[in-house]
């Protein structure tokens, strides 16, 4: 039994009045964090601080805390902050708002819209930080997602609900590939993430490798080089919850990211400043336990569909660096794109005997992976000889493999390329590869 009020009449008036909040205010700031003495906060609360001359102020994240002090990260330029300014908790995460109303727009790192068509009509709000689906209730991956893209779709077939890491150095034509994917794909929605681009790749991306045709069925979020890494990285998580939100729709969502390199980059920025210790190669460790957590989101949900796709830059053609060692062991396959391949004017870029998609077995027919064996099996053989050939050495009939590759080479690799305003048809890939693929 509850024990009755000592004063009833009192306590009915006190609990009609106003709460107050405690503020907080800023004693410091040194680099990229602002020190404040309160409010009462938790690791990811939204704070907003107010400017000594009464402008609106600047919004910024909870990211830590040192001995009784809040470590804030700026959402912003903290140029006008010093000392003395009031930092006032909202009590809860980022969050952005998503709606069906969200494609063919283009949003900043926060999910605000930038692409001057006016505000976005969300229906819903979405965290951006969220648990990925539950290991047992995911559906499994078993049919194919086409992307319109022969070398993919024939040879690296992708899987309703995978998630694939396309690793490049730069200028092998990454982002071109993943326009061509965005338009072809037969996808239900594209979802696409450019973080830490140069401001001048934006527009190209969206007017010449995107185009119209993509772009009214993709969402894009973009944080360029030049914000703060806060906001990049929140641009990854923000293209994650919208793709949460049209997979809980129960459609088969296309997550494309550009690149996860960046990100991490911008998590290592996060860590140093609030005092982590750099690890491996500079990276923190927070850096090692946020990728996980953010490539886990996407996959195959209970209803709907996110298929992941991540590039990964390969800095100094390394594919052993520390960030893509740790996606390439999340992910479920990886496609390699060379610079030797590329060199060659041979476009799709991809190096088909460095990449595999591990849930291709699961998702075509029998006969589709022998075709795909035997050209596997053809480009190996003409790789192992291919020094001899160049300077002259091989003479025809010295060995029936090889010869069988020669014979065939041509042919195989008219199918490996495509031109960038050429879309293939799954059903038309598999066709040709079945007629194609040789017999040794």
């Amino acid at each position: 039994m509850s024990r009755p009020g000592l004063f009833p009449i009192l306590e009915a008036e006190l609990e009609q009045l106003p709460l107050i909040k405690i503020n907080g205010r800023v004693v410091q700031v040194v680099g990229l964090v602002a020190e404040s003495q309160g409010p009462d906060v938790r690791v990811g609360d939204l704070c907003h601080i107010c400017f000594r001359d009464g402008s609106h102020g600047l919004d910024a994240e909870v990211v830590g805390f040192r001995d009784d002090r809040v470590l804030l990260m700026p959402l912003g330029d903290l140029r006008e902050v010093g000392p003395g300014c009031d930092v006032i908790s909202t009590s809860h995460p980022l969050e952005v708002a998503v709606g069906d109303a969200l494609l063919g727009r283009i949003l900043d790192g926060l999910g605000e819209p930038m692409d001057d068509k006016g505000p976005v009509a969300g229906t819903d709000f979405y965290p951006l930080y969220a648990a990925p689906p539950h290991p047992l209730r995911r559906q499994m991956v078993e049919r194919p997602l086409s992307v319109g893209v022969r070398v993919i779709d024939g040879m690296l077939t992708l899987g309703t609900g995978q998630r694939i890491g396309i690793f490049a150095g730069s200028g092998v034509g990454k982002s071109t590939l993943l326009g061509m994917m965005a338009r072809y794909t037969t996808a239900d929605v594209n979802v696409i993430s450019l973080v830490g681009e140069r401001g001048r790749e934006v527009r190209e991306f969206i007017e010449r490798d995107l185009g119209p045709e993509g772009l009214a069925r993709s969402v894009l979020i973009v944080a360029t080089s030049d914000q703060p890494p806060l906001i990049r990285l929140k641009a990854a998580l923000t293209a994650t919850a919208v793709a949460e939100f049209f997979r809980d729709e129960g459609k088969n969502v296309l997550l494309m990211m550009d690149s996860v390199t960046r990100v991490a980059r911008a998590q290592r920025e996060i860590g140093l400043a609030i005092g982590e210790p750099p690890a491996t190669r500079g990276y923190t460790p927070s850096v090692f336990e946020m990728l996980p957590r953010l490539l886990e989101r996407a996959g195959a949900g209970e209803k709907g569909s996110i298929t992941g796709i991540y590039t990964v830059l390969v800095e100094g053609d390394d594919m052993n660096e520390p960030v893509a060692d740790t996606v390439r062991g999340v992910l479920d396959g990886h496609v390699v794109l060379s610079r030797k391949v590329a060199s060659r004017n041979f476009y799709p870029a991809v190096s088909v005997l460095e990449s595999v998609s591990r849930v291709m077995p699961a998702v075509v027919s029998p006969e589709h992976l022998a075709a795909a064996g035997r050209i596997r099996e053809l480009l190996a053989t003409y790789a192992e000889a291919e020094d001899l050939i160049n300077i002259g050495a091989y003479k025809s009939g010295s060995n029936a493999r090889v010869d069988w590759a020669l014979s065939h080479l041509d042919s195989v690799n008219d199918f490996l390329k495509q031109r960038v305003d050429e879309s293939s048809l799954f059903e038309d890939t598999d066709k040709r590869m079945l007629a194609l693929a040789p017999q040794p």
